[in-house]
């Protein structure tokens, strides 16, 4: 696990900041009505507009049939992760996850919310609030001298206190110069175990949950990860950093 220095963890957070406000800008700005497509352009202009570059955009890992076509993962009702921007479009009562990552000034920050477009149902606001919660969760268990299952756990506990599915095969990541760094930071575990979360350590926290089963399945394109049962996904993330005094959010949307 690569630490970060006080002085380094303070230089990633412009791109924090930058990624907090995209997110905060895609929530007013997704309408019914607009494509995925049509949020992934306006993402894009704001990335062009800061000077960021996108670490989406081009992206191309083993599993990818396609490089990435976007800057943003727009992933709609069933679909968790990584879904391809889209002529798709939005409708009244959707389910979406919004996921992005930038990089400013040679520093990487990646987070990701979900919201429901147009009228809210209770299904889909309770989950979206309880994987919410487990973010929070998650973060508060990582302080300096626990363990990474001890985060693990307290993601865990609160999806499978509310009967949702969980896959632990896609979490969280370390975050630095590039978007994927060690360690993985899986959304089970069990508290006590893993490695020993130090202050300088950077993570992206990112519970996915599921209404129905923990089983998924992936789209032909080798991107979108989907529910295997249909049933409605939220997602939530955040990079933060662990430090002396406790876990900072760099991320955090006002």
């Amino acid at each position: 696990m690569a630490l970060k220095t006080p002085a380094e963890i303070e230089q990633m957070r412009p791109a924090g900041r930058f990624i907090a406000s995209v997110l905060t800008s895609l929530r007013e700005y997704a309408q019914v009505g607009m494509t995925t497509n049509d949020l992934d352009a306006h993402a894009h202009r704001l990335i062009d507009e800061a000077g960021a570059r996108s670490v989406y955009l081009g992206y191309h890992p083993s599993f990818g049939a396609i490089p990435y076509p976007g800057v943003l993962c727009t992933s709609v009702n069933d679909a968790a992760l990584h879904g391809l921007p889209s002529d798709l479009v939005l409708q009244d009562g959707d389910v979406l996850s919004v996921d992005i990552a930038a990089e400013v000034e040679g520093w990487v920050a990646d987070s990701a919310l979900t919201f429901q477009l147009g009228t809210p149902t209770p299904e889909a606001q309770q989950l979206i609030l309880t994987t919410e919660r487990a973010l929070a969760a998650g973060i508060a268990a990582a302080q300096p001298g626990a363990r990474m299952g001890d985060v693990s756990a307290a993601i865990g506990r609160i999806g499978r206190q509310a009967g949702y599915g969980i896959n632990a095969d896609f979490g969280g990541h370390g975050v630095g110069r590039t978007m994927h760094e060690d360690p993985h930071v899986p959304n089970l575990g069990r508290a006590g175990t893993g490695e020993r979360l130090k202050p300088g350590l950077v993570i992206a926290i990112e519970p996915w949950f599921m209404a129905g089963g923990d089983a998924y399945v992936v789209d032909p394109d080798g991107w979108t990860i989907r529910s295997a049962d249909g049933s409605l996904t939220a997602h939530a993330e955040h990079t933060i950093a662990i430090t002396k005094r406790g876990p900072v959010v760099l991320t955090a949307r006002d």
